[in-house]
């Protein structure tokens, strides 16, 4: 054989072995809600929620209990999505408000994960919101994917909504949650058959406002009287909260529906054996939980002589919070021959994990010096992990209705929660005898109390030094009382 003949076969075995290794190579399918709670599917044990989609990929797959935001709100949380990094250290430190913060989005030189999997030769795509920046230069298409449909900022319609596609931005008729799914249906379809992909599906639903709905999806909730968390919260607006629950149920049932569609191309496409779905949210939710509407930003839902008097730098009617019912997330994934169906998943995960596992999947390794904050979680999702850390650290600098900077560490036994900026709102909870989080032991003077204090804010400090974060100054005064 002569060197030239040599050469050939060579490269036509490295070709080969390219193309097995990247079909053995999983598909990527991320869904990520908008507000959704971890309550709000039925799989969870909330009957009233109508999910067979979620609760099928539950059935399928694994739902994770212990699943976590690093901020509890939209723009930070989705920043720690892409990129494996605090929003703190993205100078990302709220939802991005198009009114003040018109220059800001993820900076060009931070790691995302879809432009790892482009390198590594996965097709990207994300369909709805992005929320990361609306300038040209901060699009999603410079991040890492290579086709984006949906819409640059925080906020939508639910119903005849403004959205950009193929470079294009007009209105469209119809509802944006049926639209978003089409769009990232026809691109399932059409996408290239010899490459592996990953897919980013942002739905705007279940974020408020609810309504308007198709009449399919409210016919679901129209009669339901809805059980609440805490109805005998003192001073809750039950009608209110009710009426809000019921609503948003709607939103969560149009949101299922579409997953719906998408399971099924899937199938259609007899993609779904080598396709891992995750099914997620931004953050969590509250309608009545602590007596609080909305997320880390939360908001009284308490009838209005109830409401507690305003505090320094928080704005009339707010409850900046870190409960876990803003920090845990829905979580489900489905990846077929290796998760076990319908199994329950009780490992501290979170949103920083994602761009490190989908590396491993991938198969390709990241820079030399990237900074990643994560970990790759498929000795989770393979039932191999051993010896793994369940404590986490979440934060949140509210800058849009309070001044604040939430800084918060949980363990399986304890969690403290300090705000930097505003004295007498610091909270520590029992978890092991306190899972609601219902009794605040920041002032308990027992020695077991005293000793978890101690051990919380030596490890908030800690990680506080490892991230820079520019709330240091404050806390290490605070701390040295």
């Amino acid at each position: 054989m002569n060197f030239l003949s040599r050469r050939l076969l060579f490269i036509a075995s490295v070709v080969s072995v390219g193309f097995v290794h990247a079909a053995d190579r999983p598909n990527i399918v991320f869904i990520l809600a908008d507000d959704q709670a971890p309550w709000a599917f039925r799989a969870s044990g909330y009957a009233q929620a109508y999910t067979p989609n979620m609760d099928r990929l539950a059935r399928e797959g694994a739902r994770f209990t212990h699943a976590l935001t690093p901020t509890p709100v939209c723009s930070p949380a989705r920043a720690s999505i892409m990129t494996s990094r605090y929003g703190t250290e993205l100078g990302i430190f709220d939802w991005i408000n198009p009114q003040v913060d018109k220059d800001l989005g993820l900076s060009p030189d931070i790691l995302t994960w879809p432009r790892v999997l482009q390198q590594a030769g996965y097709t990207t795509a994300l369909f709805g919101k992005w929320h990361l920046g609306d300038r040209d230069d901060q699009h999603p298409t410079k991040r890492g994917y290579d086709t984006f449909a949906g819409f640059r900022g925080g906020g939508n319609t639910p119903k005849d909504p403004t959205l950009e596609r193929d470079g294009v931005t007009a209105k469209r008729e119809g509802f944006i949650v049926d639209l978003v799914a089409d769009d990232a249906i026809a691109w399932l379809k059409q996408r290239n058959a010899q490459k592996p992909f990953a897919v980013s599906i942002h739905f705007r639903e279940p974020h408020a406002s609810y309504l308007p709905v198709r009449d399919e999806d409210w016919a679901k909730v129209k009669d339901l009287d809805p059980v609440l968390p805490e109805p005998d919260y003192p001073g809750l607006d039950v009608p209110r909260a009710k009426r809000l629950t019921r609503e948003y149920l709607a939103s969560v049932a149009g949101l299922d529906r579409n997953i719906g569609r998408i399971l099924d191309v899937l199938d259609q496409q007899k993609l779904t054996t080598n396709t891992i779905v995750i099914c997620t949210s931004d953050h969590g939710y509250n309608i009545g939980h602590h007596g609080v509407w909305h997320k880390g930003n939360g908001m009284w839902l308490l009838k209005k002589d109830a409401i507690p008097p305003t505090l320094p730098n928080i704005d009339s009617g707010r409850r900046p919070n870190m409960f876990d019912t803003s920090l845990h997330l829905p979580m489900t994934i489905r990846w077929p021959g290796v998760i076990s169906g319908g199994s329950v998943n009780t490992h501290t995960i979170s949103h920083l994990d994602w761009l490190p596992t989908f590396a491993a999947l991938a198969g390709s390794s990241l820079p030399a010096g990237a900074i990643v904050r994560g970990r790759d979680i498929t000795p989770v999702l393979r039932g191999t992990a051993k010896n793994w850390d369940e404590s986490f650290y979440a934060e949140y600098s509210m800058r849009h209705g309070a001044q604040v900077h939430m800084r918060a560490y949980r363990t399986p036994a304890w969690k403290l929660m300090r705000d930097f900026s505003c004295e007498g709102r610091d909270e520590l909870y029992d978890l092991a005898a306190d899972p609601g989080e219902k009794r605040n032991l920041i002032a308990d003077t027992s020695l077991a109390t005293k000793k978890a204090l101690a051990d919380l804010d030596a490890r908030i400090l800690a990680k506080m030094t490892e991230l820079k974060d520019p709330a240091l100054p404050q806390a290490r005064q605070r701390l040295a009382r």
